[in-house]
């Protein structure tokens, strides 16, 4: 198994040390501050701690260059499009000067404020073209409306026009937590499946080619259970089953939490091509606990020549060219 006080080396002869992570989280301290004031939290799952030194030092260990970071559930929007818009441009900020300071490092997804679409355009606008985020990060839902939704057409196309790379992550869906299970431990992958097929089904991914789009824990569902929802195109018109499969197939997908001997292979038997990408989950995920998702890709016996370097690197650097190395 990989320990987490040294460089691995992975089966295809190459080192692991230099990973783009695009499924790492930032904490801000008033961030923190406001969901204890609203008492609010991650689907039952437990706050941690962060800061930019942990996070530096997490990389060290764990064979990371650099970390796309982005806000984790339950996001910017609680219930007020006011105050929702405040707390998405302070948090931006806020990470566009950590990514600023240390651009080796740290990159940006930008928070937005759905489903507020006037404003989610405008602060998307803003953190693309101004601050120079790497991407944008949306929940799988926005107060119980799914990505495909017809009104936040405005907010694809804006984003399609910047060939915009956008980040979905899951977050609680609209129904009770089962006594025991939190949201994370069972919900978040179905949320994410949910809204993958709704936007798929509802064209989103056909009427925006240059949108690239990076779901989050493998896709949840999606690779394994890709065929059965090809069926969406008997109640979807306009659509066939091999469109349906294509369109998901456009998805990229993290390997946050999903290395396992179960997970991987249907997961690079579905993906395309380049489409699969390191994720760690940090800090909500605990690092004792992940380690064994590194050494799952670390280990895996059935890579094919490059590939292994490619999820752990060289995907990314075709999606953030300023981190490719020359």
């Amino acid at each position: 198994m990989a320990t987490p006080d040294h460089t691995t080396s992975t089966t295809d002869g190459t080192s692991s040390a230099d990973r783009i992570d695009v499924h790492q989280h930032l904490f801000p301290p008033s961030y923190r501050e406001l969901l204890g004031q609203l008492g609010e939290d991650n689907g039952g799952w437990p706050l941690p701690g962060w800061s930019p030194q942990e996070a530096v030092a997490m990389m060290d260990r764990r064979s990371i260059a650099t970390g796309i970071l982005s806000l984790s559930a339950p996001g910017v929007h609680f219930g007020d499009d006011a105050k929702a818009r405040d707390l998405a441009r302070s948090t931006n900020e806020y990470t566009a000067e950590l990514a600023k300071d240390r651009p080796d490092r740290f990159g940006q997804f930008a928070s937005i404020p759905l489903p507020d679409v006037e404003g989610s355009v405008a602060e998307a606008v803003y953190a693309l073209d101004e601050l120079h985020a790497d991407g944008v990060v949306l929940l799988s839902n926005a107060r119980g409306r799914y990505l495909g939704d017809k009104e936040f057409e405005p907010l694809w196309a804006e984003l399609d026009a910047r060939s915009a790379v956008v980040f979905i992550h899951p977050t609680a869906p609209p129904m009770p937590v089962l006594e025991r299970l939190p949201s994370p431990v069972l919900d978040f992958p179905f949320d994410t499946t949910r809204t993958a097929l709704h936007m798929v089904a509802n064209g989103v991914m056909s009427r925006y080619p240059r949108l690239k789009v990076i779901l989050s824990h493998a896709g949840g569902f999606l690779p394994y259970a890709a065929t059965r929802f090809s069926a969406a195109a008997q109640f979807s018109p306009g659509t066939t089953p091999e469109g349906i499969l294509a369109d998901l197939r456009r998805f990229y997908f993290d390997t946050a939490l999903s290395a396992t001997p179960y997970s991987l292979p249907s997961l690079l038997a579905f993906a395309a091509p380049g489409h699969v990408l390191y994720g760690s989950d940090f800090p909500f995920a605990t690092e004792p606990w992940v380690l064994q998702f590194d050494a799952g890709l670390d280990d895996y016996p059935d890579w094919k020549p490059g590939q292994q370097h490619a999820v752990n690197r060289g995907n990314a650097e075709v999606l953030f060219p300023r981190l490719a190395k020359p």
